[in-house]
């Protein structure tokens, strides 16, 4: 008899579960060596000094992009904002900041965008409001309860005139470096994940069409809502896998180009960056759209989650298996695949049960690109074989 495989882990952020499976790298031999190392032409950072006047400018005139819709942007509490401005009055010097260039001038905030909000929403307010009230100050109680209007006018200019050490990262230097270069910096106590980074790094395009696939109906109930506005962008993240893998086909073997998966992932956030045709946009948006009625029509609330025999518990959502199974049921009519909706059900289940390999490719070290070709290949051949 098939041993049950282990309770599928489930990420926490804040103590608070994510509805995400934990997606381990397991690291080997092969893994320490570096197949593709950088180019120390590649890399180009200048380090510059701006005011706080000169960024919230910049800010305002559209020049510095805060990644507006960042879900973690404003987690900060009142008393945590109040002491940074503090720290700030204080002269104390904040930690550097990175900002990554655009072709066109413009700037985007990577490192330091929490700091930056905070600053911003004091000195400008958010909307039209005045910004908030210092509270829970530490030193400078002359200055408690009050907002940045209500400051002497000594206060005021102390706060705009203070530098801030800025390390811009050119636009030259290649995508999948700026990448590296973040995750290596991001090292804070609420790190970013690879999506967040993606999103600070992205522009408005990508941005505004992977919101777009992650508020479709489709796309909720397919998931059971666990990914609604999620805190960590992992609906983004989802929906980015599948457009990535979609734009492959069935060309699997070019997945092998790239590094790792961030790599093939913040690839594919430019390509749609770049992408100037909306019609080839809605094309893809249409064909997820199909995808997701089709996985829930097929596995239910189970969707996109391991779901072994002998086993009806509702276990976290799967990258893996996201990305696998929305594409292999993209190309089919609902029509064709209701009537064999059970068989196809058991089968993925069966995969999921006893097929070492299989969970393999779903579980760990899922960008490694013979798991990638195996779980893709899993997901069409049970299509294949049972709908004709």
């Amino acid at each position: 008899m098939a041993t049950q495989p282990p309770r599928p882990q489930e990420e926490y952020y804040e103590n608070e579960g994510t509805h995400v499976e934990v997606e381990p790298e397991v690291e080997s031999d092969d893994d320490l060596a570096i197949t593709k190392p950088w180019d120390p032409d590649d890399i180009r950072v200048d380090s510059k000094t701006f005011s706080i006047r000169n960024i919230l400018d910049m800010i305002d005139d559209g020049d510095l992009d805060l990644a507006p819709d960042f879900q973690r942007q404003l987690v900060w509490k009142i008393g945590q904002k109040s002491r940074l401005i503090e720290s700030i009055l204080l002269r104390i010097p904040l930690p550097a900041f990175y900002f990554t260039e655009e072709r066109g001038g413009m700037m985007r905030v990577v490192d330091g965008l929490q700091r930056l909000s905070t600053i911003h929403a004091y000195v400008r307010g958010i909307d039209g409001r005045e910004g908030f009230a210092l509270k829970g100050l530490e030193y400078l109680i002359e200055v408690a309860n009050k907002r940045f209007s209500d400051l002497a006018t000594s206060w005021q200019r102390r706060l705009n005139s203070t530098q801030l050490f800025i390390h811009v990262i050119d636009p030259s230097t290649p995508d999948s470096v700026k990448f590296d270069i973040f995750k290596r910096i991001n090292t804070g106590g609420s790190p970013l994940n690879a999506q967040e980074i993606r999103h600070c790094m992205s522009g408005g395009r990508s941005r505004g069409f992977l919101k777009r696939a992650a508020s479709l109906s489709s796309f909720q109930r397919a998931t059971d809502y666990a990914l609604l506005d999620h805190v960590r962008m992992v609906d983004r993240e989802v929906a980015l896998r599948y457009f990535a893998f979609r734009k492959l086909g069935e060309q699997l073997t070019d997945y092998r180009q790239y590094e790792s998966m961030d790599a093939f992932l913040t690839s594919a956030t430019r390509s749609i960056d770049e992408e100037d045709d909306e019609a080839r946009l809605q094309a893809l948006l249409d064909d997820f759209d199909r995808a997701m009625v089709n996985a829930e029509g097929v596995f239910g609330d189970h969707a996109f989650r391991k779901w072994p025999l002998d086993s009806n518990g509702k276990n976290p959502i799967n990258r893996a298996l996201f990305e696998s199974w929305a594409v292999a049921l993209t190309d089919y009519r609902w029509s064709d695949l209701e009537p064999h909706r059970d068989e196809i059900r058991a089968a993925a289940r069966a995969l999921m049960t006893a097929d070492a390999a299989y969970l393999g490719a779903i579980s760990e070290s899922t960008g490694d690109p013979r798991r990638v070709e195996a779980r893709f290949g899993e997901a069409l051949s049970v299509l294949r074989s049972i709908v004709r």
